[in-house]
């Protein structure tokens, strides 16, 4: 399953609202590199994929926006690591 993600740029932040449930990604953006700080998936929507499908989104748009990635959060770096396709993305 695939759930929604926005991205609000202004607040450095993804979400995806599940069953009126609100799930993030946090990121700080210094001179083009995304510093992904952390990934929430409260307990009573986790198991999922959304904190994947959260990442996925922020990666892909760090790659449409020229963006480098720090992955500080360990859910990203373990997603980076799973997903190799990303791993051009990583300082």
């Amino acid at each position: 399953m695939t759930v929604p993600v926005t991205h609000l740029a202004d607040a450095n932040r993804f979400e995806a609202i599940v069953d009126d449930i609100t799930c993030e990604l946090d990121y700080a953006l210094n001179d083009g590199v995304m510093t992904i700080l952390h990934t929430g998936v409260p307990a009573a929507v986790s198991g999922r994929g959304i904190a994947g499908d959260l990442t996925r989104v922020a990666l892909d748009t760090a790659r449409e926006n020229g963006w480098r990635v720090v992955t500080a959060c360990s859910y990203a770096a373990e997603y980076v690591r799973r997903h190799p396709d990303y791993a051009d993305l990583t300082v």
